[in-house]
């Protein structure tokens, strides 16, 4: 991984959370209340199965959002990663954030093969955080 963490933080301006969750108990509603509060970053929650988050709509993939995404942070299980990756290519999206825990060799070249910042098995809260002290 060659990213810049730094620079994708102050660079980004939108992110699409895949895997949203309404269950305050899961990490991606964490760190989704953790952005809302902390961060000037539009927000948008992607997932299929749920209407809304608190009042915040979701919507059922990337291709569904009414901008381009400037990061994707996944929270997905590994086998989906292949399709997220897919999907945040075919929108246009210039950084793929896989959340700690997930990384794989493959999704991570096939993404930096299309033009991609990858990053991996990092909490995009954390390093918001880190950032923001650091400032």
């Amino acid at each position: 991984m060659t990213a810049d963490i730094d620079a994708i933080l102050r660079e980004t301006r939108t992110v699409a959370i895949v895997g949203a969750s309404a269950n305050r108990l899961r990490a991606v509603y964490g760190v989704w209340s953790y952005l809302k509060a902390a961060s000037d970053y539009e927000l948008y929650l992607v997932n299929p199965t749920i209407g809304d988050v608190d009042g915040t709509p979701t919507y059922p993939d990337l291709a569904s959002l009414p901008v381009v995404p400037d990061l994707v942070d996944v929270f997905r299980r590994h086998e989906h990663l292949p399709a997220v990756l897919d999907d945040a290519i075919k929108v246009g999206a210039k950084t793929l954030w896989l959340q700690s825990g997930l990384a794989d060799e493959q999704v991570a070249r096939d993404g930096e093969a299309a033009g991609l910042q990858v990053v991996m098995d990092r909490c995009l809260k954390v390093d918001h955080a880190r950032l923001l002290s650091a400032s």
